[in-house]
């Protein structure tokens, strides 16, 4: 089982995607670190917020998480450096991937924090430097910044860096409900051709990132959902106050539900409800076709013979046209 711990919805940002900034938790209102003792165990924990280095007990937080998953990757702005390499130097098996909405002027603009782009790139290179392994770069496409994510891509690239994408949805979680891409065909070609630059390596694991980021294309255009959407059963989301959810990505227009609040029972009580079943009974008739990673991921892991046959018809298609 997979979980986003989302640890605060405080943020330094003013992103135009997304309003958290303006909806921002009370520290004293947040959940207490050995709240997350009552987490069953997980294969993958993304820890993210608001941006989690806000956290003044962040270092707590990750020492018990550490205890639950396998791996955990912690999702940042990348500008308290400081915090972030004194956490990753008591914590170097654990992942950073730094947010950046494209290259220096696209990204400030963006996320609304002047010099915001040059902080995010002094933190990974100084994670590097320090030879932390799991690190990268992540980008969420909206109005104005597809066309940097290749060369955000090639830059990641440069500096052997993961990279990450989402496109921009609407949800409570962000606070918005106007998100559009005004130029979808824009988005659409600039996924497809990282898509095929993606191909074109030699990593298997970027093949398959290949296949993430045609279904993102696929999002953008409002075609249905590649795979099956698991969210509340193989991933959950823990919110700042307690509250375990399907998912980031409900609107309270469409549905919006969750298991019941950790503070008040068990994980396991919550887990196994009948409140928990009407939930997913719920994550089935979703209308919304959401393609994030965190719901995305896992389901390509439970149906892995969909994107392997997408993956081998895409290279076998790529061999036909060199020869």
């Amino acid at each position: 089982m997979d979980a986003a711990v989302i640890v605060t919805y405080r943020c330094q940002n003013r992103c135009r995607m997304c309003h958290i900034w303006k909806h921002p938790t009370r520290p004293e209102d947040e959940f207490k670190p050995e709240l997350l003792e009552k987490l069953p165990p997980l294969s993958f924990c993304n820890i993210t917020g608001g941006e989690p280095f806000l956290r003044e007990d962040i270092g707590e937080i990750i020492r018990i998480l550490r205890k639950k998953a396998k791996r955990i990757v912690i999702s940042t702005n990348g500008l308290l450096t400081e915090k972030i390499i004194a956490a990753a130097a008591a914590n170097p098996k654990v992942g950073v991937r730094v947010s950046l909405e494209g290259l220096r002027e696209v990204n400030d603009a963006l996320r609304g924090t002047p010099g915001g782009f040059d902080r995010g790139l002094r933190t990974l290179r100084e994670l590097r430097r320090m030879g932390v392994k799991d690190i990268g770069l992540g980008i969420t496409v909206s109005d104005g910044n597809a066309r940097d994510m290749l060369e955000l891509y090639r830059l990641a690239k440069d500096l052997g860096l993961e990279f990450a994408t989402a496109a921009v949805h609407n949800s409570f979680y962000f606070h918005k409900l106007d998100n559009v891409l005004p130029q979808k065909g824009e988005a659409a070609a600039c996924f497809r051709a990282l898509a095929d630059e993606l191909l074109a390596t030699r990593r298997v694991k970027n093949w398959f990132r290949a296949y993430f980021n045609f279904g993102l294309m696929n999002y953008i255009q409002g075609k249905p959902r590649l795979l099956p959407c698991a969210a509340g059963t193989d991933i959950f989301f823990l919110d700042p106050s307690g509250e375990v959810l399907p998912c980031n990505g409900m609107e309270d227009s469409v549905w919006f539900s969750s298991f019941g609040n950790l503070k008040e029972a068990s994980f396991k009580d919550l887990w196994n409800s009948d409140r928990a079943r009407a939930v997913r009974g719920q994550v089935t008739r979703c209308p919304k076709n959401c393609w994030m990673i965190g719901t995305a991921g896992p389901a390509m892991k439970k149906h892995l013979g969909r994107p392997a046959l997408w993956v081998l018809k895409e290279k076998f298609a790529r061999r036909r046209k060199a020869g």
